[in-house]
């Protein structure tokens, strides 16, 4: 659903990524990982258009996102940003409404359709109950579920999260990533999430991309790619990896000092 080909960014004179490519299929989650700096939030920023590219392509169906409009790309990807600021005077509904804006008519004035859409999105990740609270209100982690509801109102194919687990205390983490395997494997959406936390991604990516100044070093499913000595050289710090005790996935663990 989701490929990028040779993905290549600039700021200023200095190269952020460097031919970038990969894939990401209907029903898979993808997880970029790497140390900071290494170009994941850029790489998420350059497929939802934020940024502009120097080269490359990303492509979906066939279609080129660089001959597509602003409205038509935003039928295609939904984005939840990193600690975005949210207009505090606005409510947490009219918030998720926008999500709707690339389906509106002329007028601009949502169908039934589309606010039954938004309380359907906000009923999933748990923020019905404050629908009518201005988003100034709300905690960090409050705001995070927002934006979520707000992407998937958007009803598109390919879901984009930029380290959405940031704000969010450990209950909301596992809930809010349980959401989004189901949204991959029960709506087969195509989903790029960029994570902080290795053990999260290994626990809810099908596969895991691991960045290094803006490269892919390497690519594959979690037992694949979180090997001691590729992540101990990407992050410079000595780890171990261990199997999980309950789950029949890597746990990675930081060496202990002595």
């Amino acid at each position: 659903m989701l490929k990028i080909q040779n993905l290549s960014v600039d700021f200023g004179p200095r190269r952020i990524l460097h031919d970038v490519s990969l894939d990401v299929q209907s029903g898979e989650i993808l997880a970029l990982i790497g140390p900071n700096g290494a170009g994941k939030s850029t790489l998420i920023r350059a497929v939802s258009g934020v940024i502009p590219i120097a080269s490359g392509h990303v492509h979906t169906n066939g279609d080129d996102f660089a001959s597509l409009s602003t409205i038509q790309r935003a039928r295609y990807v939904a984005t939840v940003p990193q600690a975005v600021s949210l207009p505090p005077a606005y409510t947490v509904w009219e918030t998720v409404l926008f999500g709707r804006t690339p389906y509106l008519g002329f007028l601009g004035q949502p169908s039934q359709k589309d606010e039954e859409i938004a309380r359907q999105s906000l009923s999933r990740v748990s923020t019905l109950p404050f629908a009518e609270r201005r988003v100034g209100e709300l905690s960090g982690g409050e705001q995070q579920r927002v934006l979520l509801a707000r992407a998937l109102c958007q009803t598109t194919p390919i879901l984009l999260l930029d380290e959405p687990t940031a704000h969010l205390d450990l209950q909301y983490q596992v809930s809010l990533l349980e959401l989004v395997h189901e949204l991959a494997h029960k709506d087969n959406l195509a989903v790029l999430i960029a994570l902080h936390d290795l053990n999260l991604a290994a626990h809810y990516a099908d596969r895991i991309a691991l960045m290094v100044a803006g490269n892919i070093k390497a690519i594959g499913k979690p037992k694949e790619v979180l090997q001691p000595e590729l992540i101990a050289e990407a992050y410079c710090l000595p780890v171990q990896v261990v199997k999980h005790p309950f789950l029949d996935i890597p746990l990675v663990l930081p060496e202990s000092g002595k």
